[in-house]
């Protein structure tokens, strides 16, 4: 019998690929399985990418959910060394940006903006990948 490898903790699948300019600028043009960052700063996140949404303690809204997963691929890249840790401001700060285009309030923003800047460096480190697992 053969095994399966894979990883747990995602709780979305993006259904079609996504695309969005952000502020973060690469040295040079990344590209992966389901990530693409140009030098422009053009992020294209691919049909079939994985993300746990919102993290901490808050709701999973419809206004929260983009930025969750651009924020997501972005920290991806950090954990994965593509872009550099130096990168995490600005993608809090994306977070922020496309929450409020979504129509989040002001105040519910600022809290997910400070608690990312806050608490969530370690999500960002290569150290939070998440394992590869194998059943049976």
């Amino acid at each position: 019998m053969k095994s399966i490898r894979y990883r747990s903790g995602y709780k979305y699948q993006l259904v079609y690929p996504y695309s969005v300019e952000v502020i973060v600028r690469p040295e040079k043009n990344i590209e992966t399985r389901f990530i693409d960052l140009n030098t422009s700063g053009l992020l294209v996140i691919k049909d079939g990418y994985a993300w746990d949404g919102p993290s901490g303690p808050t709701i999973d809204t419809k206004n929260f959910m983009r930025g969750s997963l651009v924020h997501d691929a972005l920290y991806q890249l950090m954990r994965d060394e593509l872009l550099p840790a130096s990168c995490r401001e600005q993608a809090d700060r994306e977070l922020h940006r496309i929450c409020r285009e979504d129509g989040m309030s002001k105040f519910r923003a600022w809290y997910v903006l400070f608690a990312v800047r806050k608490f969530a460096d370690f999500a960002a480190s290569p150290e939070s990948k998440k394992p590869e697992l194998e059943a049976p």
